[in-house]
Order: structure tokens, then sequence, then C-alpha cells
């Protein structure tokens, strides 16, 4: 079970790491933030409404008193991280908002601290101060370079707010929900916040602009949304919040790579270095002791 859940948060962050790519192409229509993200989950949320329709019906029944962790799972997590990751490409480029997400594993580990009451080691202190000294480098702040520091940090809220889909998602697994239900709710609930701020004429221009358009559409639905929020849900029933997020890390490195490859985005020589301290924080928060 948990090697299986492993390689379901694995498939998860690598197809989350795509998610730069079809932003960019949508920034480049004239979409904004609120607008990618609103366009993602709908049409993700259409596509495991018509799962559960046709598969298991039961899989929509939620308790009242239990609506917090979707609210949590939509709205505080999936919606805020959308607009900070889409903002921040906008900003510093996909390499470094990639990169600036690997500060989820991190947040994902204090709040553990604080809410599971999990202990404190030396391991996740010299982690700590690794991915925070890492994401520094990388940001090219240092260094004098252009990265705007509201880009950096977009970027870093993008990863506490990434880090939370984890918290609130595992609430919701304690209570017996699976993973089909958290996801169709997660995506009910972001896609009603989110549609006080999206810019509905301009989504209609982009979707009637071309065939093409609605091939991005479906591919960021389908690839970075319904495909990896089922995988990772799937993921935390077999794994410990704090493990799944580090798993998930793989996200940013392909997030990375595909900007190297699609856009041309390369991290300074500082930004190697605090992408080898950010891996090695990773590393050092798996090991035991």
């Amino acid at each position: 079970m948990k090697n299986a859940a492993t390689v379901y948060v694995l498939l998860a962050g690598i197809l989350w790491g795509a998610m730069g790519v079809f932003s960019s192409k949508l920034n480049l229509l004239g979409m904004g933030s609120f607008d990618i993200a609103q366009v993602r989950v709908t049409l993700g949320l259409v596509l495991v409404g018509l799962y559960l329709a046709i598969f298991d019906r039961k899989m929509f029944k939620i308790k009242l008193k239990d609506v917090w962790c979707f609210i949590g799972t939509g709205i505080v997590s999936l919606l805020l991280f959308s607009c900070c990751y889409f903002s921040a490409i906008e900003l510093t480029g996909l390499s470094v908002a990639a990169v600036l997400l690997y500060t989820a594993p991190t947040f994902v580990m204090i709040m553990s601290l604080i809410l599971f009451k999990e202990k404190m080691t030396a391991n996740k202190l010299i982690a700590l101060v690794m991915s925070l000294l890492g994401c520094i480098l990388v940001s090219g702040v240092l260094s004098g370079g252009s990265v705007s520091f509201a880009g950096v940090l977009f970027g870093i809220g993008s990863g506490f707010f990434y880090a939370l889909y984890s918290i609130f998602g595992r609430f919701a697994i304690n209570r017996g929900y699976g993973s089909w239900t958290m996801v169709f709710y997660t995506f009910l609930f972001c896609s009603i916040g989110c549609a006080f701020f999206t810019d509905w004429k301009v989504v209609y221009e982009v979707a009637t602009l071309s065939p093409s358009s609605w091939l991005i559409f479906g591919g960021t639905a389908l690839i970075t949304a319904f495909l990896p929020y089922v995988f990772y849900s799937k993921g935390l029933e077999g794994l410990e919040s704090s493990k799944a997020s580090i798993v998930a890390s793989v996200e940013p490195v392909v997030g990375t790579i595909m900007g190297m490859i699609f856009f041309g985005q390369f991290p300074s020589a500082m930004g190697y270095v605090g992408i080898v301290l950010v891996l090695g924080a990773i590393v050092i928060l798996n090991r035991k002791s």
C-alpha cells in the first residue's frame, strides 16, 4: 500500500510539473491568474463529476459538519495556490517560480509540528534552514538579479498554500472521505470562489479564439488538475502528509526542466547552488536520523 501510494504521489508531481507550460501559453493569450485557475478547476470539476455520476454516485455524499475541510482544500489551498503560482510565473519566469514551490515540504513540516504535535528534530531544523537559504539564492535577491520581490513572495506563497492541501486533505481522509470525493468538492469550492475574480470576457474571447485554445484548456484541466489531484489524494490515503509533500517535490524539478526546454529559462550560478540546497533539504527531511 505504501509503495503504491508513493507512486500515486510521484505521478501527481510529474503531471503538476507541466502546469507552468500551460499557464504560460494562456498568459500569452491574455488570461490572468484567476482566469487560468477558473478554467483549470471548472473543467476539472466537470470531468470528476462525470466520472462519479457514471461509476459511483455515493461519492457525492458529505456531512455538513465536514464542509470546512473542502473549503480548506478548495479555496484556502487550491485557489490561493493557483493564483500565487501563476502570478509568480508572470513575474519571475517558470523556472524560478517552480523552484520556489520547494518551500512546500517545509511548511507542511511546521504545520504538522503545530497541528499534530510532531517533534522538532535536528534534521528538520537543518532542512528548514537549507530550504530557506536555497530559495533566497535561486530568487536572485542576493546577487542583484532582476527577479522582482513581489514575484518571490508570490512564489513562496504558492508553496505555503500548496502545502495546505496536504493538511486539509489529511483532515478529510481522517473523516472517512475518499480521493474522488475530496477532489470533486475541492474543485467545486475553488470554482465558486474563483468565479468572483475571473474576467469572464477574457475567458470567452480566448475560448472563441480558435480550436487550439480548447486544446490548451483541455490539457490544463486533464493533465494539471483532474489526474494529478486524484493521484495525490489517493496517495494521501497511504502516506503521511509530510512524506507525501516531499515525494511531490518532483513537481518543481519537472517545472524547472520544462522552463529550460520550452522557454530557455536557466537559473543563475547561485541559483543552481540554491537548487542543490533545497534538494538536500528534502533528502535530509526523508532521513530517519
